[in-house]
This record gives structure tokens, sequence and C-alpha cells, in this order.
């Protein structure tokens, strides 16, 4: 398939694929008139870009990801990001539970009430 119709079925430009490709992210195949033609393959990965963006995983994790020669290969980048992935919902999560403890507190200024300070980590 083009370039266009590869791009359109993600929703994404078409310049957006040129640079993964100068990412070394993806590498279409060339048809006899140079341009640039793309397979199921290439859509699997661009699926993986895209998760793996959501997931916040950097280009260098994901070219490994989808660049990998052996299944093997990607597993210790896997172990590393779910872990890297674990730490940011959890600091995520505590976020979360310091806003609705601010917005549960019946205080008048949160900042004064002692359990609010306590959440934060301040001797009430």
């Amino acid at each position: 398939m083009s370039i266009g119709v590869l791009a359109e079925r993600f929703s994404l430009a078409t310049h957006v694929l040129r640079h993964w490709e100068a990412e070394g992210l993806l590498a279409p195949a060339r048809d006899a008139a140079g341009r640039r033609r793309y397979g199921e393959q290439d859509a699997v990965r661009i699926a993986v870009i895209l998760r793996g963006k959501e997931a916040g995983l950097g280009l260098d994790a994901i070219r490994t990801l989808v660049s990998a020669s052996a299944p093997g290969a990607r597993r210790p980048v896997l172990h590393s990001e779910a872990q890297a992935l674990r730490s940011r919902i959890a600091a995520a999560q505590a976020s979360l539970d310091l806003i609705e403890c601010a917005l549960a507190c019946e205080h008048e200024d949160f900042m004064e009430c002692p359990h609010f300070r306590g959440t934060v980590g301040l001797a009430p």
C-alpha cells in the first residue's frame, strides 16, 4: 500500500512515517519507481510504535522493539520499560491521591488541613 493509504489508516500525516523511516523505525519496500510500498508487517510496526509512544517509551526503546532480529533481544527492553511504566503509574496514583484528598477536605483551606499535610509528608 502507498504511504498515503497507510498514513490515513492510522490517522497520521505522511511526514510522520517518513520521519520514522529516517529514525530507523520503518523500512518500507520500494517499487520500480522508487515509491514506498508498505505491507501488513509495516502496519504492525506502526501500531507498536503508536502504542509504545502512548506508554511513554522513547524512540530508542521502540526502535529496539521493532527492529530486533531475535525475539529474545526485545525482552530486556520490555522488562526495563515495564518497570519504568510501573514507576510512572505509581507516581500518577500518588498525585491523584493528593488531589482527591484536597478535593475531599472540609477545611476552608486544604493547605492548613492536618490530614492533607500528612498526605504530603509533613507532620500535622
